[in-house]
């Protein structure tokens, strides 16, 4: 298939008016949309803005290639745009981006269209051909050129193949001459005659374009510095080429260049480099030379999916290391959270209707808070501990999680447990690092589970279940015994974070909070749960709001794009807003932040209670006072609507 067939020439732009890489997003999604090569033009946005946020995909050299693998599109598409002027896309050289691939592929794209994704990710490695793309003036011209180049590049592989399939006819039976041949494909390059010997591994988040550029691109400088590597890749495909265990062996260093987890217990005892997939692109030579002198971090598998110490983890932050480990606690906790929450919110409904001696009410109460939701602190605390000492961690944490649990602990003895469980682990590893290496068998197996779990189940049996369950007791009580003022003062900040970063920790911290004052309650009391609901609701509803009331304010894209906050914003998804908030942050999120906090306020002054911790307007009929949760949110929602209409500028006057 030929790069032509997903790059059509009726969507490419070579003249982009954009100045800013919002507007770029905006005027290449366009192009799509009018295609019909998309169907939902919000979700695509709010999928290219995910991808942005692991990652900037402007890759230097003058490119940016934002892309995104998602059910809104409806086949593969390449939409090419080229800027006379250049315009700041946060590339990773700090140089402006010329040239624009907005990749789009479907969820199920086909083994044919991704391999072609994949060719042309190769191509934009190559600086000549990127010159030669520089001086095109007409969509013509850069079929021609991508045709031409696709062309040579099957003629170059042909060549190979057949080298390959000789060298293999003529090879001798000794261990050198089958090592030289054993090629896999051909992805062995470099100097036959040399005894440096590299492995790698690429992979991206959406394993479209990253991925074989990376591998690309180490594969040419390895070819210039005379170093033979081999490299596989772990793409939309799945992993390519996949290294074999003598080639590990014979490796004298591993280049791990990802953005995602790999499988990393294979390379025990190897140095490993640990870098972005965006350095195997832009510092191939550097990642190499490392790998040939060995100057790389020995790994050492503990079992499971273990990382090494002090690698890709030691550059965070510490605030970085921290949100990172609640995040992965959390996101394991969420499936619990919604689907125990609606059952339960369900089962509070039949309880209405049919009384609690209802067999509907029973079954869906015991699914939901019996079982869903009594797993929600373990989960959240085995979770954070694998995101810190892996998967030895998982069980002590998830014990230290269900014994806060057990003991009235509750979420903040969870949260404190899951921390424990995670650094205790690292300590272990530490501290048995000088036995025999004949039981390092033993060690995931038999010693960090027992030590692990003692020593976590000490600490929170003495220390952590008496302090946090009083604690928590207390802040309960504490709550329960707020006057009016401080209930409403509570309700705007929790309202107003739920709009902060709209998914990010602001707002997961106010609903976490939420959750722990739910469960540690009994399930009781949703004050606090109407006033995040609420806070998080207001923003998507406002954006709606605003571009069906203010329609000159917006483009006709944006205008489409605003009917679907609707939905999303009575369904409890605040992430609906994500792409307005992202291309006009400043009045966005302002206004959101005021409407947001207002909502959560009124659930406090009117007392509101919601029983479920998710559901939206699905679960306002439990609310004690459902018509005034839905006025809370209504309110709110206008008022952001109001300001935002009224402040933001006419699309021709945004800068």
């Amino acid at each position: 298939m030929k790069i032509t067939d997903l790059m059509i020439q009726e969507t490419m732009i070579m003249d982009l008016q954009a100045t800013t890489k919002a507007e770029a997003i905006d005027e290449l999604i366009a192009s799509l949309n009018q295609s019909g090569r998309i169907n939902d033009p919000v979700l695509f946005k709010e999928m290219i803005y995910k991808r942005e946020a692991e990652s900037s995909t402007g890759i230097g050299g003058g490119i940016a290639m934002p892309h995104a693998k998602t059910k809104a599109v409806n086949e593969p598409t390449v939409i090419f745009a080229k800027s006379k002027q250049g315009l700041d896309f946060e590339a990773l050289d700090d140089q402006p981006a010329q040239l624009f691939f907005m990749i789009a592929a479907p969820e199920g794209a086909g083994n044919t269209h991704l391999r072609t994704l994949a060719a042309l990710s190769r191509l934009l490695v190559d600086s000549d051909f990127i010159a030669e793309l520089m001086n095109t003036n007409t969509p013509q011209e850069v079929s021609a050129l991508f045709d031409a180049k696709q062309a040579e590049a099957a003629e170059k592989e042909a060549v190979k193949e057949k080298t390959k399939a000789d060298k293999a006819a003529q090879a001798t039976s000794t261990e050198s001459d089958t090592n030289n041949v054993k090629n896999n494909l051909g992805v062995i390059v470099g100097n036959a005659n040399s005894e440096d010997f590299v492995v790698a591994v690429t992979a991206c988040p959406t394993g479209i374009a990253h991925t074989f550029m990376a591998e690309d691109a180490l594969k040419k400088k390895a070819q210039e510095m005379g170093i033979n590597i081999r490299v596989e890749t772990n793409g939309s495909e799945g992993a390519q080429n996949v290294l074999t265990v003598d080639e590990i062996a014979r490796a004298k260093g591993v280049i791990i260049a990802a953005d995602k987890n790999v499988e990393m217990t294979r390379f025990d005892g190897k140095p490993v480099l640990q870098r972005p997939v965006s350095d195997g692109i832009r510092k191939s030579e550097e990642l190499i030379r490392k790998a040939v002198n060995g100057d790389a971090p020995i790994y050492r598998s503990q079992g499971g999916n273990a990382k090494d110490e002090g690698a890709s983890d030691s550059k965070m932050s510490v605030g970085s290391k921290i949100y990172k480990d609640l995040m992965n606690g959390i996101s394991h906790m969420l499936p619990f959270v919604v689907g125990g929450g609606i059952l339960l919110a369900i089962s509070f409904l039949v309880e209405q209707l049919a009384g609690s001696d209802n067999p509907i009410f029973k079954l869906l109460q015991t699914i939901g808070g019996q079982g869903a939701f009594h797993f929600l602190i373990p989960i959240l605390a085995g979770f954070i501990a694998m995101s810190i000492g892996d998967r030895p961690a998982l069980m002590p944490g998830m014990v230290g999680g269900l014994m806060a649990v057990n003991s009235n602990a509750g979420f903040l003895g969870g949260l404190a447990a899951g921390f424990l469980a995670g650094y205790v682990v690292i300590g272990l590893r530490k501290a048995l690092k000088g036995l025999p290496k004949a039981i390092d068998g033993l060690k995931p197996i038999l010693l960090y589970p027992v030590l692990g779990l003692l020593i976590v189940g000490t600490i929170a049996y003495y220390i952590f279940d008496p302090v946090f369950g009083a604690l928590n007791t207390w802040l309960v009580t504490a709550l329960g015994n707020l006057g009016t003022g401080n209930k409403v003062l509570l309700g705007l900040l929790l309202g107003g974070m739920m709009a902060i970063d709209m998914g990010g920790p602001f707002n997961k911290a106010a609903y976490t909070f939420a959750i722990g004052v739910f469960t540690s309650s009994g399930n009781t009391d949703g004050a606090w749960m109407a006033a995040v609901m609420a806070g998080g609701m207001a923003p998507p509803l406002a954006i709606a709001l605003a571009t069906t009331f203010f329609k000159s304010k917006f483009t006709e894209q944006e205008r489409k794009s605003g009917l679907t906050n609707y939905v999303l914003g009575l369904s409890f998804i605040t992430e609906g807003a994500i792409p307005f908030a992202a291309a006009d942050p400043l009045r966005v999120l302002t206004s959101c932040i005021i409407g947001s906090a207002v909502a959560g306020g009124l659930t406090q002054l009117w007392s509101i209670n919601v029983p479920a911790p998710h559901g939206g307007i699905f679960a306002a009929a439990l609310a004690n006072h459902a018509l005034l949760f839905l006025l809370a949110v209504a309110i709110g929602s206008v008022i952001s609507g109001l300001i935002l209409g009224l402040w933001k500028k006419s699309p021709t006057l945004v800068k």
